[in-house]
């Protein structure tokens, strides 16, 4: 009932649609070129208020408009101190305001507890009844729906609930642009190349399903150690993956789908915090809270190994010891932390280095390949 009510004090099409004729029926006059220059106001095209007039607009478009525009509102919005708010970005602010205020009671609704969280089963519970309000979707076999909502919640909560306590609070998804991302889909003309680096879209769910069941070479719906490695181009070193079956949820030895897209999310964002904080604990041997010189070794190794089955000469630890450390540049010199990795800027290439023949490749031929670059072509040819 609270929130049905707090739903009837929002803004609904035609009232935005009123607020919008009376902001253009009340612009201000625009301002002279040299008014405009001296205030550093913006596009003397732009249609713009000023504070006289837009409390005219308040006053006759009654109470329901009264926190959205509000004296706190103008000052915000207002053009580098102009004294005038352009009416686009006015309308715009408070149609965003809007919808995060509708999302965040749909939301709500879902928050069996009333206490601002949402568990993974009720994020499942949402985003399976959203399905139907997404055109893009609407491709998607029936069979595929419970894959696709364990695909999209798990992103929810891999990036919102790094500690794993089995919940995420409302505030943080309305915080993030993951909502933005799902009800991009209701668009259908979105373009395959948004698609394709859409987490949410058909397309994209398909393919990381598709690589789940190309990996199960023994289709018992579940990936061995052995059938992992296969994973992406297949440069992973045996010492990661052990690792991952020892510090993640498996039954029997073997990885079910939910644990794989974290291992999927991680790998594919080794930029973003929370996935550094995923593969650090992998590399952490000693669960001490630091990798030292034998953690790096230890990993290392498995590098020099797959450098000799590839026929390649394997490069000396020892030489790219000080590279490390010299990258990192932790606190203590002989100790490197998660939060100098996030300090530095370069876990990523730390995390890559040690765990990928592909990601020490890559870090190697830095200036070779950088070069290549510099020297195609304009015109890409």
């Amino acid at each position: 009932m609270f929130l049905k009510r707090r739903s009837r004090q929002l803004l609904d099409n035609n009232e935005l649609k009123a607020l919008w004729v009376l902001l253009d029926k009340h612009q201000s006059l625009p301002l002279s070129p040299t008014t405009s220059s001296m205030s550093g106001g913006g596009n003397s095209d732009e249609q713009t208020i000023n504070y006289k007039d837009f409390q005219t607009v308040a006053l006759k478009a009654g109470p329901k408009y009264k926190k959205y525009l509000s004296p706190l509102v103008f000052a915000k919005l207002q053009q580098q101190n102009s004294g005038r708010v352009s009416i686009m970005a006015l309308f715009n602010y408070v149609m965003r305001k809007t919808w995060l205020q509708q999302t965040r009671i749909g939301l709500s609704l879902y928050d069996v507890t009333g206490q601002g969280y949402l568990r993974e089963s009720d994020l499942e519970s949402y985003i399976l009844e959203l399905i139907p309000t997404l055109p893009q979707l609407d491709g998607l076999e029936k069979s595929f729906h419970s894959f696709y909502v364990c695909t999209a919640v798990r992103k929810f909560i891999f990036f919102l609930d790094p500690l794993r306590t089995g919940r995420v609070r409302i505030q943080d998804i309305l915080a993030c642009s993951f909502l933005d991302d799902l009800l991009e889909l209701r668009d259908e003309d979105l373009p395959k190349d948004l698609q394709e680096v859409n987490w949410f879209s058909a397309p994209s769910a398909l393919r990381v399903y598709g690589q789940y069941l190309n990996l199960d070479k023994d289709h018992n719906g579940m990936l061995s150690k052995e059938e992992l490695a296969g994973y992406g181009t297949g440069t992973l070193t045996g010492v990661f993956l052990d690792r991952v079956f020892q510090e993640c949820l498996t039954y029997d030895g073997e990885m079910d789908y939910k644990t794989y897209l974290d291992f999927v999310l991680a790998l594919e964002n080794r930029h973003e915090p929370q996935a550094l904080h995923y593969l650090f604990r992998i590399l952490d041997i000693n669960g001490q809270g630091y990798l030292d010189t034998f953690c790096l070794n230890y990993f290392f190794r498995a590098i020099q190994e797959q450098m000799r089955k590839h026929g390649q000469e394997p490069v000396s630890f020892h030489d790219i010891k000080d590279e490390l450390f010299d990258m990192i540049k932790p606190v203590c010199p002989t100790k490197i932390t998660l939060q100098d990795l996030f300090n530095s800027g370069q876990g990523e290439t730390l995390v890559s280095i040690l765990i990928d023949l592909n990601g020490f490749w890559t870090y190697e031929n830095r200036e070779a390949m950088a070069a290549e670059t510099n020297d195609e072509p304009a015109d890409g040819t």
